[in-house]
């Protein structure tokens, strides 16, 4: 079996090449993004592998299925990026639903630490020799009201890491999880209680802009978000703003709705050209880093691992469970029940 591997980047190719002799399957690494221009690198292949920065637009879709593409494997949990009214009955979509969730939640409480107790600030800091603790007061996290967001795998794990500290944990999903440690209130609720505020649900049309200027007006002065999930969650323009009149206490982000040409690659030494973002990192109570929460040898290798075997399961014919099609999010579940292929 032959794959096309896009936006690969040592890593990638580190973690697939350890896996490709036990699977039987040839992987080619291109560190080029998946577009229309770049498709046809796939031509002769059986297979591409994508990641959440990919293009796969009806305009890819059309162009993988005519050099022979029959399916899309995602390296990642999310598929915002894949059109599947595009795909379905030509080319399967599969992904890696949890890779690790252990490390983007413990990514957000790393994000959440470093911003309240000023750690980046002293560490820059103290490489000058500058020991002052002017400036440098924080608030201890024991006894606050964090709102989790989306109380999937990771979601959860994020609220057991908080109640861990002591914390008061709320949480908001459209399906509440019964081993969720905490209490589940409405997202209104959520939004006027919280001090912090830790988004883990999936981008929908339900979510996109979850955070804008209206939601942001329902949040406590000196609130901290985080955001893991996904950039378009928050209404960048918004949190600006809010940040600007002294309402959002500080922001904490490892993804921006705009970072698909950004993030994963070296600009250093280069004028950014999106205003917004230069503007976020440019304030002293936001955190930016570029879509790394994922980024542990745990998840490298899982992700490895489920990727080839979606793709061995779709040419053997085994049960399809990591399929995704446009049809599952109206049913709120698989209309097949995961038994074979989402279609034929």
């Amino acid at each position: 079996m032959k794959v096309a591997v896009y936006s690969a980047k040592e890593y990638d190719i580190e973690s697939f090449s350890k896996v490709a002799e036990k699977y039987g399957i040839n992987y080619k690494f291109y560190d080029v993004p998946l577009t229309v221009d770049t498709a046809s690198l796939a031509e002769g292949m059986d297979a591409v592998c994508v990641f959440v920065n990919d293009n796969c637009n009806k305009e890819v879709v059309d162009k993988l299925y005519e050099i022979g593409i029959r399916i899309i494997a995602l390296r990642c949990a999310g598929y915002n990026n894949v059109d599947l009214n595009a795909c379905y009955g030509r080319i399967h979509v599969v992904r890696v639903p949890a890779y690790s969730p252990y490390a983007v939640a413990e990514h957000a409480a790393a994000l959440l630490l470093t911003s309240i107790r000023r750690i980046h600030k002293a560490y820059n800091r103290t490489r000058d020799y500058n020991f002052s603790l002017k400036g440098l007061t924080g608030f201890d996290l024991h006894g606050k009201t964090v709102g989790v967001i989306g109380t999937g795998k990771i979601g959860k794990i994020f609220a057991n890491i908080c109640d861990g500290f002591g914390m008061n944990v709320l949480g908001y999903d459209k399906y509440p999880a019964p081993d969720f440690k905490g209490n589940y209130e409405d997202l209104d609720s959520i939004l006027c209680k919280s001090d912090i505020i830790s988004l883990h649900c999936p981008l929908t049309d339900e979510t996109f802009h979850l955070l804008n200027s209206d939601t942001l007006k329902k949040t406590k002065k000196g609130v901290v978000i985080i955001n893991t999930s996904r950039g378009s969650l928050i209404d960048a323009e918004a949190v600006l703003q809010s940040i600007k009149d002294r309402h959002v206490g500080a922001l904490c982000i490892d993804v921006y709705e705009e970072e698909s040409n950004l993030f994963f690659n070296d600009y250093s030494g280069h004028i950014l050209n999106d205003d917004t973002l230069a503007r976020l990192i440019s304030m002293p109570n936001v955190i930016v880093t570029s879509h790394q929460a994922f980024l542990t040898n745990e998840a490298l290798a899982n992700i490895a691992d489920t990727t080839s075997d979606n793709l061995i399961a779709f040419y053997n014919d085994h049960v399809y469970k990591n399929e995704v099609c446009y049809h599952c999010p109206k049913h709120d579940k698989c209309v097949k029940a995961r038994e074979g292929k989402c279609f034929d």
